[in-house]
């Protein structure tokens, strides 16, 4: 089996002083590798294709067969870094804490102790300034306007 380690090393490297960073990286036993990446400025496709053949290029498949998948942190997707709050800060969130509370509201700010977020409120609740820790956050995710 590759180890978790080697690839992760390789990924660093390949994404050292690029604005793009790991946001999650997955080893099974089968070797199947799957990387998500994100980036301060956004992630294209030839962003993933260029981490995928500067990992795969440093790998054997006559040593140890493998696949390899590397794709951008959906839009969709959980917030899991501090980073990828401070890069949508201004947007709209959806977060949902550990406790079950709910929460929507523009993202004002994003540190490394938590966020703030400004929820619009409504008929029966003026608006808030929530300020959150990340160990409080189960889940918060951009909510995607059409």
């Amino acid at each position: 089996m590759i180890e978790k380690i080697k690839i992760l090393e390789l990924v660093q490297g390949a994404l050292e002083g690029t604005d793009k960073y790991l946001v999650n990286l997955k080893v099974t036993p089968d070797n199947r590798i799957y990387v998500d990446i994100d980036g301060d400025n956004g992630v294209n496709i030839d962003d993933c294709i260029e981490l995928s053949r500067a990992v795969e290029s440093q790998l054997d498949r006559d040593e140890e067969d493998f696949e390899l998948n590397v794709s951008s942190a959906g839009a969709d997707s959980p917030l899991k870094l501090t980073r990828q709050y401070v890069k949508n800060v201004g947007r709209d969130l959806e977060v949902v804490m550990f406790d079950g509370k709910e929460a929507e509201g523009t993202l004002e700010n994003a540190d490394d102790n938590g966020i703030v977020l400004r929820t619009r409120g409504t008929k029966k609740q003026a608006p808030e300034t929530l300020h959150l820790a990340y160990s409080d956050i189960k889940t918060a995710r951009v909510v995607l306007k059409f």
